[in-house]
Protein backbone atom coordinates (compact mmCIF):
# COMPACT_ATOMS: atom_id res chain seq x y z
CA UNK A 1 0.00 0.00 0.00
CA UNK A 2 1.47 3.62 -0.93
CA UNK A 3 2.12 5.82 2.01
CA UNK A 4 -0.17 8.96 2.49
CA UNK A 5 0.93 12.09 0.62
CA UNK A 6 1.98 14.28 3.54
CA UNK A 7 3.51 17.27 3.97
CA UNK A 8 5.45 17.71 7.02
CA UNK A 9 5.30 21.25 8.51
CA UNK A 10 7.37 24.09 9.52
CA UNK A 11 8.12 26.41 6.76
CA UNK A 12 5.20 27.23 4.52
CA UNK A 13 2.64 24.76 6.39
CA UNK A 14 0.39 26.90 8.20
CA UNK A 15 -2.89 26.07 7.67
CA UNK A 16 -5.35 28.82 7.80
CA UNK A 17 -9.72 28.97 7.86
CA UNK A 18 -11.12 30.21 4.68
CA UNK A 19 -11.29 34.05 6.82
CA UNK A 20 -7.83 33.82 7.65
CA UNK A 21 -8.62 34.38 11.16
CA UNK A 22 -7.81 30.77 12.25
CA UNK A 23 -4.46 29.23 11.60
CA UNK A 24 -2.07 26.38 13.30
CA UNK A 25 1.24 24.72 12.06
CA UNK A 26 0.47 21.11 12.59
CA UNK A 27 3.58 18.66 12.94
CA UNK A 28 2.47 17.61 9.57
CA UNK A 29 -0.50 17.38 7.15
CA UNK A 30 -1.59 14.09 5.37
CA UNK A 31 -3.50 14.23 2.54
CA UNK A 32 -5.07 10.58 2.60
CA UNK A 33 -6.31 9.29 -0.54
CA UNK A 34 -8.51 6.52 0.54
CA UNK A 35 -9.74 5.45 3.49
CA UNK A 36 -7.20 2.95 4.18
CA UNK A 37 -4.45 5.84 3.86
CA UNK A 38 -7.23 7.97 6.47
CA UNK A 39 -7.09 5.02 8.93
CA UNK A 40 -3.43 4.51 8.30
CA UNK A 41 -2.64 7.92 8.64
CA UNK A 42 -5.14 8.15 12.41
CA UNK A 43 -3.07 4.66 14.10
CA UNK A 44 0.31 6.42 12.84
CA UNK A 45 -0.29 9.87 14.49
CA UNK A 46 -2.06 8.16 17.84
CA UNK A 47 0.86 5.58 18.07
CA UNK A 48 3.51 8.60 18.24
CA UNK A 49 1.15 10.27 20.96
CA UNK A 50 0.32 12.99 18.61
CA UNK A 51 -3.25 14.72 18.59
CA UNK A 52 -5.28 14.73 15.14
CA UNK A 53 -7.47 17.05 13.40
CA UNK A 54 -9.30 16.67 10.46
CA UNK A 55 -9.69 20.22 7.58
CA UNK A 56 -12.53 20.16 5.46
CA UNK A 57 -12.16 23.75 3.21
CA UNK A 58 -12.02 25.70 6.33
CA UNK A 59 -15.27 27.51 6.34
CA UNK A 60 -15.65 27.12 10.29
CA UNK A 61 -14.59 30.29 12.05
CA UNK A 62 -13.82 28.43 15.18
CA UNK A 63 -10.57 26.84 16.04
CA UNK A 64 -12.26 23.19 15.80
CA UNK A 65 -9.70 22.06 12.90
CA UNK A 66 -6.51 23.47 14.67
CA UNK A 67 -3.65 21.47 15.57
CA UNK A 68 -0.04 21.10 16.30
CA UNK A 69 -0.27 17.54 15.44
CA UNK A 70 -1.23 15.58 12.60
CA UNK A 71 -3.71 17.53 10.55
CA UNK A 72 -5.95 15.42 7.77
CA UNK A 73 -7.05 17.27 4.56
CA UNK A 74 -9.48 14.73 3.22
CA UNK A 75 -10.56 16.37 -0.25
CA UNK A 76 -9.55 13.61 -2.06
CA UNK A 77 -11.98 11.46 -0.47
CA UNK A 78 -14.66 12.88 -2.92
CA UNK A 79 -17.30 12.10 -5.15
CA UNK A 80 -20.41 9.23 -4.52
CA UNK A 81 -19.49 5.88 -3.88
CA UNK A 82 -23.14 4.64 -4.24
CA UNK A 83 -26.24 5.87 -4.91
CA UNK A 84 -29.79 3.92 -5.37
CA UNK A 85 -32.20 6.15 -7.13
CA UNK A 86 -35.28 4.47 -5.80
CA UNK A 87 -34.75 5.15 -2.06
CA UNK A 88 -32.57 8.32 -1.91
CA UNK A 89 -29.70 6.61 -0.80
CA UNK A 90 -26.45 8.52 -1.79
CA UNK A 91 -22.96 7.53 -0.36
CA UNK A 92 -20.68 10.31 -0.61
CA UNK A 93 -16.58 10.71 0.61
CA UNK A 94 -16.30 12.51 3.21
CA UNK A 95 -14.21 15.71 1.80
CA UNK A 96 -17.20 16.03 -1.08
CA UNK A 97 -17.37 20.03 -1.62
CA UNK A 98 -21.39 20.77 -1.65
CA UNK A 99 -21.09 22.33 -4.82
CA UNK A 100 -19.70 19.32 -6.65
CA UNK A 101 -22.20 17.11 -4.55
CA UNK A 102 -25.47 19.29 -6.34
CA UNK A 103 -24.27 18.74 -10.06
CA UNK A 104 -23.90 14.96 -9.22
CA UNK A 105 -26.87 14.29 -7.51
CA UNK A 106 -28.48 16.95 -10.63
CA UNK A 107 -27.44 13.98 -12.99
CA UNK A 108 -28.78 11.27 -10.85
CA UNK A 109 -31.92 13.29 -10.49
CA UNK A 110 -31.79 14.08 -7.13
CA UNK A 111 -30.78 16.62 -4.66
CA UNK A 112 -30.33 17.25 -1.41
CA UNK A 113 -34.03 19.01 0.47
CA UNK A 114 -32.61 21.88 2.05
CA UNK A 115 -29.06 23.34 2.02
CA UNK A 116 -27.71 26.16 3.32
CA UNK A 117 -26.34 29.65 1.89
CA UNK A 118 -22.99 28.81 1.12
CA UNK A 119 -22.23 25.84 -0.96
CA UNK A 120 -18.14 25.64 -0.13
CA UNK A 121 -18.14 23.48 2.82
CA UNK A 122 -17.23 19.45 2.76
CA UNK A 123 -20.25 17.35 3.52
CA UNK A 124 -18.52 16.02 6.43
CA UNK A 125 -17.38 19.30 7.81
CA UNK A 126 -21.03 21.02 6.89
CA UNK A 127 -22.78 18.09 9.37
CA UNK A 128 -20.52 18.21 12.04
CA UNK A 129 -20.93 21.92 12.86
CA UNK A 130 -24.75 21.78 12.79
CA UNK A 131 -24.77 23.90 9.16
CA UNK A 132 -28.34 24.13 8.24
CA UNK A 133 -30.76 26.31 5.69
CA UNK A 134 -33.98 27.86 6.37
CA UNK A 135 -37.73 26.24 6.60
CA UNK A 136 -39.71 26.19 9.46
CA UNK A 137 -40.73 22.64 8.24
CA UNK A 138 -37.17 21.32 7.46
CA UNK A 139 -34.08 20.20 9.68
CA UNK A 140 -30.72 21.02 9.63
CA UNK A 141 -28.35 19.52 6.76
CA UNK A 142 -27.21 16.22 9.70
CA UNK A 143 -30.59 14.99 9.57
CA UNK A 144 -30.51 14.03 6.30
CA UNK A 145 -27.62 12.04 7.39
CA UNK A 146 -28.44 8.14 7.48
CA UNK A 147 -25.29 6.97 8.06
CA UNK A 148 -21.64 7.73 8.72
CA UNK A 149 -18.03 5.81 8.31
CA UNK A 150 -15.72 6.53 11.23
CA UNK A 151 -12.24 6.45 11.47
CA UNK A 152 -11.52 5.49 15.15
CA UNK A 153 -8.17 6.73 17.16
CA UNK A 154 -6.65 3.44 16.76
CA UNK A 155 -6.96 3.32 12.90
CA UNK A 156 -10.32 0.84 13.13
CA UNK A 157 -13.34 1.58 11.11
CA UNK A 158 -17.19 1.88 12.43
CA UNK A 159 -20.22 2.15 10.51
CA UNK A 160 -23.04 3.73 12.48
CA UNK A 161 -26.75 3.44 10.68
CA UNK A 162 -28.43 4.08 14.17
CA UNK A 163 -28.83 5.18 18.01
CA UNK A 164 -27.49 7.29 19.79
CA UNK A 165 -23.74 6.54 18.28
CA UNK A 166 -25.33 8.42 15.14
CA UNK A 167 -27.07 10.92 16.27
CA UNK A 168 -24.07 12.40 17.99
CA UNK A 169 -21.58 11.91 15.05
CA UNK A 170 -23.91 13.65 12.99
CA UNK A 171 -23.10 16.72 15.03
CA UNK A 172 -19.65 15.71 16.29
CA UNK A 173 -17.92 18.85 16.19
CA UNK A 174 -14.94 16.66 14.95
CA UNK A 175 -14.20 15.28 18.36
CA UNK A 176 -15.10 11.46 17.72
CA UNK A 177 -13.09 10.35 14.65
CA UNK A 178 -12.54 11.22 11.07
CA UNK A 179 -15.50 10.39 8.72
CA UNK A 180 -14.47 8.99 5.58
CA UNK A 181 -17.86 8.40 4.11
CA UNK A 182 -21.75 9.76 4.68
CA UNK A 183 -25.34 7.69 3.30
CA UNK A 184 -27.24 10.52 2.67
CA UNK A 185 -31.41 10.62 2.29
CA UNK A 186 -31.74 12.58 -1.49
CA UNK A 187 -34.93 13.48 -2.72
CA UNK A 188 -36.13 13.41 -6.11
CA UNK A 189 -34.98 16.73 -7.99
CA UNK A 190 -37.28 19.92 -8.01
CA UNK A 191 -37.24 23.32 -8.92
CA UNK A 192 -37.48 26.64 -6.41
CA UNK A 193 -39.19 30.13 -7.61
CA UNK A 194 -37.07 32.77 -5.50
CA UNK A 195 -38.41 36.29 -4.50
CA UNK A 196 -36.38 39.26 -3.04
CA UNK A 197 -38.22 41.93 -1.46
CA UNK A 198 -37.70 45.17 0.55
CA UNK A 199 -39.62 45.59 3.15
CA UNK A 200 -40.07 47.65 6.35
CA UNK A 201 -38.65 45.91 9.42
CA UNK A 202 -41.13 46.48 11.61
CA UNK A 203 -43.21 44.70 9.24
CA UNK A 204 -40.92 41.69 8.66
CA UNK A 205 -40.40 41.33 12.61
CA UNK A 206 -44.15 41.48 13.08
CA UNK A 207 -45.27 38.90 10.87
CA UNK A 208 -41.83 36.87 10.71
CA UNK A 209 -44.01 33.30 12.30
CA UNK A 210 -46.51 33.44 9.51
CA UNK A 211 -43.90 34.21 7.24
CA UNK A 212 -41.87 31.66 8.10
CA UNK A 213 -44.74 29.43 8.05
CA UNK A 214 -46.23 29.74 4.86
CA UNK A 215 -42.66 29.98 3.10
CA UNK A 216 -40.90 27.08 2.60
CA UNK A 217 -37.73 28.35 2.72
CA UNK A 218 -37.96 31.90 4.48
CA UNK A 219 -35.13 34.38 5.55
CA UNK A 220 -34.21 37.92 6.04
CA UNK A 221 -31.12 40.14 5.90
CA UNK A 222 -31.06 44.00 7.22
CA UNK A 223 -28.64 46.24 8.43
CA UNK A 224 -28.30 47.67 11.82
CA UNK A 225 -29.15 51.35 10.57
CA UNK A 226 -31.42 50.79 8.44
CA UNK A 227 -34.82 50.76 9.30
CA UNK A 228 -35.63 47.97 6.31
CA UNK A 229 -34.93 44.46 5.61
CA UNK A 230 -34.44 42.24 2.69
CA UNK A 231 -37.08 38.91 2.91
CA UNK A 232 -36.19 35.71 0.65
CA UNK A 233 -38.64 33.67 0.05
CA UNK A 234 -38.01 30.10 -1.82
CA UNK A 235 -40.84 27.99 -2.66
CA UNK A 236 -41.54 24.97 -5.07
CA UNK A 237 -42.59 25.77 -8.40
CA UNK A 238 -44.20 23.07 -10.82
CA UNK A 239 -41.88 24.78 -13.70
CA UNK A 240 -38.82 23.77 -14.73
CA UNK A 241 -35.47 25.89 -14.32
CA UNK A 242 -34.85 29.43 -15.91
CA UNK A 243 -31.32 29.61 -14.97
CA UNK A 244 -30.13 33.38 -15.57
CA UNK A 245 -27.71 34.15 -18.04
CA UNK A 246 -24.09 34.34 -17.43
CA UNK A 247 -23.53 38.13 -17.50
CA UNK A 248 -26.86 38.72 -15.76
CA UNK A 249 -25.19 35.91 -12.84
CA UNK A 250 -21.78 37.53 -12.82
CA UNK A 251 -23.86 41.26 -12.39
CA UNK A 252 -25.24 40.62 -9.56
CA UNK A 253 -23.79 38.13 -7.82
CA UNK A 254 -19.95 39.19 -8.22
CA UNK A 255 -20.08 43.11 -9.04
CA UNK A 256 -23.72 43.48 -6.96
CA UNK A 257 -22.95 41.43 -4.16
CA UNK A 258 -19.14 40.86 -3.75
CA UNK A 259 -17.02 43.90 -5.41
CA UNK A 260 -19.88 46.78 -4.54
CA UNK A 261 -20.21 44.94 -0.70
CA UNK A 262 -16.35 44.61 -0.40
CA UNK A 263 -15.47 48.37 -1.66
CA UNK A 264 -18.57 49.46 0.83
CA UNK A 265 -17.05 47.33 3.81
CA UNK A 266 -13.38 48.53 2.51
CA UNK A 267 -14.50 52.42 2.81
CA UNK A 268 -16.39 51.20 6.84
CA UNK A 269 -12.80 49.78 7.77
CA UNK A 270 -11.16 52.99 6.70
CA UNK A 271 -13.92 55.51 8.28
CA UNK A 272 -15.90 53.81 11.07
CA UNK A 273 -18.25 56.70 11.49
CA UNK A 274 -18.92 56.21 7.87
CA UNK A 275 -20.86 52.59 8.61
CA UNK A 276 -24.10 54.17 9.59
CA UNK A 277 -24.59 55.82 6.51
CA UNK A 278 -23.00 53.36 4.56
CA UNK A 279 -25.57 50.59 5.90
CA UNK A 280 -28.88 53.08 4.80
CA UNK A 281 -27.11 53.44 1.29
CA UNK A 282 -26.97 49.56 1.04
CA UNK A 283 -30.23 48.85 2.36
CA UNK A 284 -31.61 51.68 0.07
CA UNK A 285 -30.22 50.10 -3.13
CA UNK A 286 -31.36 46.38 -2.27
CA UNK A 287 -33.73 45.87 -4.78
CA UNK A 288 -36.23 43.04 -5.26
CA UNK A 289 -35.60 40.10 -7.60
CA UNK A 290 -36.79 36.84 -9.19
CA UNK A 291 -35.39 33.54 -9.81
CA UNK A 292 -36.42 29.91 -10.87
CA UNK A 293 -33.76 27.65 -11.11
CA UNK A 294 -32.65 24.18 -9.95
CA UNK A 295 -33.26 24.08 -6.36
CA UNK A 296 -29.08 24.11 -5.09
CA UNK A 297 -28.48 26.86 -7.28
CA UNK A 298 -31.41 29.13 -5.59
CA UNK A 299 -30.10 28.04 -2.08
CA UNK A 300 -26.23 28.87 -2.77
CA UNK A 301 -25.28 32.55 -2.86
CA UNK A 302 -21.24 33.45 -4.12
CA UNK A 303 -19.08 34.66 -1.33
CA UNK A 304 -16.10 36.51 -2.08
CA UNK A 305 -15.87 39.16 0.87
CA UNK A 306 -14.38 37.73 3.70
CA UNK A 307 -15.46 38.34 7.27
CA UNK A 308 -16.15 36.48 10.53
CA UNK A 309 -19.39 35.71 12.34
CA UNK A 310 -21.09 34.83 14.91
CA UNK A 311 -24.64 32.70 15.23
CA UNK A 312 -27.04 31.48 18.10
CA UNK A 313 -30.09 29.64 17.56
CA UNK A 314 -33.14 30.64 20.05
CA UNK A 315 -36.72 29.26 20.08
CA UNK A 316 -38.17 30.28 17.59
CA UNK A 317 -40.85 32.46 19.24
CA UNK A 318 -38.47 34.67 20.69
CA UNK A 319 -36.15 35.22 17.35
CA UNK A 320 -37.58 38.81 16.53
CA UNK A 321 -37.05 40.55 20.11
CA UNK A 322 -33.79 38.85 19.98
CA UNK A 323 -32.55 40.41 16.97
CA UNK A 324 -34.12 43.95 17.35
CA UNK A 325 -32.14 43.63 21.23
CA UNK A 326 -29.03 43.36 18.62
CA UNK A 327 -30.51 46.18 16.76
CA UNK A 328 -30.98 48.23 19.34
CA UNK A 329 -27.01 47.46 21.57
CA UNK A 330 -25.24 48.79 17.46
CA UNK A 331 -27.26 51.62 17.72
CA UNK A 332 -26.74 52.52 21.55
CA UNK A 333 -22.81 51.93 21.24
CA UNK A 334 -22.53 53.71 17.65
CA UNK A 335 -20.97 50.38 17.17
CA UNK A 336 -18.95 50.25 13.56
CA UNK A 337 -20.48 47.51 12.10
CA UNK A 338 -21.78 47.46 8.28
CA UNK A 339 -22.96 43.63 7.53
CA UNK A 340 -26.20 43.02 7.88
CA UNK A 341 -28.01 40.57 10.06
CA UNK A 342 -29.03 37.84 8.55
CA UNK A 343 -32.14 35.43 10.56
CA UNK A 344 -33.07 31.89 9.01
CA UNK A 345 -35.44 29.07 10.70
CA UNK A 346 -35.39 25.65 11.20
CA UNK A 347 -37.52 23.04 12.93
CA UNK A 348 -36.30 20.78 15.62
CA UNK A 349 -34.30 17.99 15.13
CA UNK A 350 -32.52 14.74 17.17
CA UNK A 351 -28.65 15.03 16.93
CA UNK A 352 -27.72 15.43 20.48
CA UNK A 353 -26.00 18.66 19.94
CA UNK A 354 -27.89 20.14 17.14
CA UNK A 355 -28.09 23.84 18.14
CA UNK A 356 -31.82 22.88 17.22
CA UNK A 357 -32.17 19.95 19.73
CA UNK A 358 -35.67 19.12 19.91
CA UNK A 359 -36.91 22.91 19.40
CA UNK A 360 -37.83 24.97 16.61
CA UNK A 361 -35.21 27.44 16.28
CA UNK A 362 -34.87 31.10 14.99
CA UNK A 363 -30.99 31.58 13.74
CA UNK A 364 -29.59 35.16 14.28
CA UNK A 365 -26.17 35.90 12.36
CA UNK A 366 -24.15 38.70 12.84
CA UNK A 367 -20.99 39.20 10.99
CA UNK A 368 -17.47 41.62 10.81
CA UNK A 369 -16.08 42.84 7.84
CA UNK A 370 -12.14 40.80 8.02
CA UNK A 371 -9.58 43.11 9.57
CA UNK A 372 -12.30 45.09 11.99
CA UNK A 373 -12.93 44.83 16.05
CA UNK A 374 -15.39 41.98 16.36
CA UNK A 375 -15.37 41.57 19.75
CA UNK A 376 -17.29 43.73 21.51
CA UNK A 377 -20.06 43.22 19.50
CA UNK A 378 -19.84 39.37 19.53
CA UNK A 379 -19.50 39.41 23.21
CA UNK A 380 -22.94 41.50 23.52
CA UNK A 381 -24.39 39.49 20.92
CA UNK A 382 -24.00 36.25 23.10
CA UNK A 383 -25.28 38.23 26.13
CA UNK A 384 -28.02 38.55 24.54
CA UNK A 385 -28.54 35.22 23.22
CA UNK A 386 -27.52 33.74 26.82
CA UNK A 387 -30.83 35.21 28.11
CA UNK A 388 -32.72 33.19 25.53
CA UNK A 389 -30.76 29.88 25.81
CA UNK A 390 -29.20 30.52 22.89
CA UNK A 391 -26.79 27.22 21.27
CA UNK A 392 -24.14 28.14 19.33
CA UNK A 393 -23.29 27.81 15.62
CA UNK A 394 -20.51 24.80 16.33
CA UNK A 395 -18.75 26.46 12.95
CA UNK A 396 -18.92 30.12 14.31
CA UNK A 397 -17.49 32.06 16.74
CA UNK A 398 -18.47 32.33 20.35
CA UNK A 399 -17.42 31.92 24.12
CA UNK A 400 -18.87 29.59 25.78
CA UNK A 401 -17.47 26.61 27.22
CA UNK A 402 -18.53 22.77 28.74
CA UNK A 403 -20.07 24.32 31.72
CA UNK A 404 -21.91 27.34 30.27
CA UNK A 405 -23.22 24.58 27.78
CA UNK A 406 -24.13 21.48 29.17
CA UNK A 407 -27.62 22.34 30.86
CA UNK A 408 -28.68 24.28 27.45
CA UNK A 409 -28.60 20.50 25.38
CA UNK A 410 -31.22 17.94 27.09
CA UNK A 411 -29.13 14.74 25.52
CA UNK A 412 -25.27 16.71 26.68
CA UNK A 413 -24.55 13.34 28.69
CA UNK A 414 -25.43 11.10 25.60
CA UNK A 415 -23.33 13.24 23.86
CA UNK A 416 -19.92 12.50 25.95
CA UNK A 417 -20.83 8.76 26.48
CA UNK A 418 -20.50 8.48 23.00
CA UNK A 419 -16.83 10.29 22.74
CA UNK A 420 -15.78 8.17 25.83
CA UNK A 421 -17.02 5.16 23.44
CA UNK A 422 -15.65 5.79 20.09
CA UNK A 423 -12.32 8.05 20.98
CA UNK A 424 -11.68 6.90 24.68
CA UNK A 425 -7.77 8.20 24.17
CA UNK A 426 -9.09 11.62 23.05
CA UNK A 427 -7.14 11.47 20.02
CA UNK A 428 -9.52 13.90 18.15
CA UNK A 429 -9.14 16.36 20.62
CA UNK A 430 -7.74 20.34 20.80
CA UNK A 431 -7.77 23.37 23.21
CA UNK A 432 -11.32 24.18 21.21
CA UNK A 433 -12.39 20.97 22.17
CA UNK A 434 -11.53 20.59 25.29
CA UNK A 435 -12.87 23.78 26.24
CA UNK A 436 -16.51 23.11 24.79
CA UNK A 437 -16.84 19.45 25.94
CA UNK A 438 -14.41 19.06 28.87
CA UNK A 439 -10.95 17.04 28.62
Amino acid sequence: MASPSSERGAAGATWRNWAGDQSCAPFERVRPRDREELAEAVAAAAAAGRKVGVAGSGHSFTEAALTAGTMLEVGALSGVIDADRSSGLVRVGAGTVLSELNEELSRLGLAMENLGDIDRQTIAGAISTGTHGTGAKLRNISSQVAGIELVLGDGSVRELDDGDLLRAARVGIGALGAISAVTLRCVPAFTLHRVDSRRPRDEVFASFQESADVNEHFELFTFPYADSALVLERNRTDGPPRPRGRVAAYLNDVVLENWALGALSAVGKAAPRANPALSRFAAAVASGSKATDRSDRIFANERRVRFTEMEYGVPREHGPEAAQRVIDWVRANSYPVFFPIEMRVTAGDDALLSPSHERDTAYIAVHQYRGMEWRPYFEAVESIMNEYGGRPHWGKRHFQAAATLAERYPSWADFLAARDELDPGRVFTNEYAERVLGP
